[in-house]
């Protein structure tokens, strides 16, 4: 008799376990997984010595690159831009996680010698390209990444509950200007921000809010954003319930894509409740800023091999990092690229607003963003005596130094001064203004910024 129940017993055990692998490959198959081979990677060659040797980039980190593409289609392959970039660093033994972002419009090597802005390698390659970007200019050892598109942000969020962020005065017009386009893009619906302060935003709000750059700092402080973001949907997401992660899994996991394996992933699940994140902040550290011709509005490291110092010291706590002949060549040629070519622009104008019309260069499987059309009202309107009836800003076709010009159309004017208004193109084809009233609507380009 006890042998007819043990066996009933491990029965019921190995039927419990098949059902429970089972259910977590069926989770597992909505991810888009994407093996990377090792003879794919490049990884600097005094850099792989000392991960041999287990000194500095040894077992006990395990860095991660984290990619947010500006993706319409479910696609998260090449072609995509990289609005994103994050290199996450998890320390094995404390599970602190430190995240550095990489400023987009950073001048570094693709490879093979082609300077660009770092963003361009991930829509040219896709995540290898990324990858290996990454690992050649900061002396890195990154083996996967995570990428996402921001609907899935958004996704997430709202399967949280929102989170909680101090809006700043200057942050609610843009959040609220680029709201419907990423409502749209996302699918949801659009709801505006009333004002500043402390409030808990939806998806869209909060997406919206870590993709704006037009506030003074430009993509410097969007990064800041886009971190906000993350350590809020983190510290929702560790006191989450089993429903609201299952849930979280059912409708963002079709939208990323990683290198990660099954396994690899329920290891680290397994201690999630251990995480904690830390410190944060962006690279280059030391920076300047310029509009140089053949590559536009760009962030130039002031000296790439200190940068690389500082980072190293910032991430795994090593005082004394001599950075690899790669990173010492690179630097020496991004000094000699920047020497040779004119610049166009003083530095302290520098918010990174050209991206959106610059074409990359070499880079044909490059695609432009689609435009949207924005709402006929401003969800938050300036006082003023009337509006114009019309605007001509910047964009596809028309007028206007830097660019071509787009039509852009303002509300009529109802009250006195409602005159129409020209708008003439400004900055690389951005903006145009008009006159006719304090409240004069302007004709500008609606490119997600």
């Amino acid at each position: 008799m006890w042998q007819r129940v043990l066996l009933c017993l491990v029965a019921v055990v190995i039927c419990t376990i098949f059902t429970a692998v089972a259910y977590v490959y069926a989770k597992w198959s909505k991810i888009d997984t994407q093996e990377i081979k090792a003879e794919d990677l490049i990884i600097n060659q005094e850099v792989q010595v000392q991960k041999n040797e287990e000194v500095d980039l040894g077992e006990g980190f395990k860095n991660v690159a984290l990619f947010g593409v500006d993706s319409r289609d479910g696609n998260l392959g090449k072609g995509n831009r990289t609005d994103c970039i994050i290199v996450a660093s998890l320390n094995n033994e404390t599970k602190e996680i430190k995240m550095v972002s990489v400023y987009r419009d950073t001048l570094l090597d693709l490879s093979e010698g082609t300077y660009q802005k770092c963003n361009a390698a991930y829509s040219y390659g896709g995540p290898i390209t990324a990858i290996n970007m990454l690992n050649m200019n900061l002396d890195l050892d990154i083996e996967d990444y995570v990428t996402v598109d921001f609907g899935a942000i958004a996704d997430a969020i709202d399967l949280l509950g929102g989170v909680e962020i101090d809006i700043k005065p200057e942050e609610v017009n843009p959040i609220n200007k680029y709201i419907p386009e990423t409502a749209n893009s996302a699918g949801k619906a659009a709801n505006y921000v009333s004002g500043p302060g402390l409030q808990t935003l939806d998806g869209i709000q909060a997406t919206t809010f870590a993709r704006i750059r037009s506030t003074a700092g430009g993509d410097f402080t969007r990064t800041e954003r886009q971190r906000i973001v993350i350590e809020k949907m983190f510290e929702k997401a560790m006191t989450a319930d089993l429903g609201t992660i299952n849930s979280i899994i059912d409708k963002v996991f079709p939208q990323v894509s990683t290198s990660f394996t099954l396994q690899e992933i329920l290891m680290y699940a397994s201690a999630y409740s251990e995480y904690t994140l830390g410190e944060n902040t962006g690279f280059p550290i030391d920076k300047t800023t310029d509009t140089i011709s053949g590559l536009g509005s760009i962030v130039i490291p002031q000296d790439l091999t200190s940068n690389v110092v500082k980072l190293h010291e910032f991430l795994f706590g090593t005082t004394d990092y001599t950075p690899s002949s790669t990173v010492q060549r690179i630097n020496s040629n991004i000094i000699s690229r920047i020497s040779s070519a004119g610049s166009s622009s003083d530095s302290s104008d520098y918010s990174g607003d050209d991206y959106d019309d610059e074409e990359y260069v070499d880079y044909e499987d490059y695609e432009d963003e689609e435009v949207y059309e924005e709402p006929e009202e401003d969800p938050v309107p300036d006082d003023g005596a009337g509006s114009g009836n019309e605007g001509t800003g910047s964009g596809s076709e028309g007028e206007g130094p830097g660019g071509d010009v787009d039509e852009g159309s303002g509300d009529s004017g109802e009250e006195p001064g409602g005159d129409t208004g020209e708008g003439t193109g400004t900055g690389g084809g951005e903006e145009g203004g008009g006159s006719g009233g304090s409240d004069m609507e302007t004709g500008e380009q609606t490119v997600m910024e």
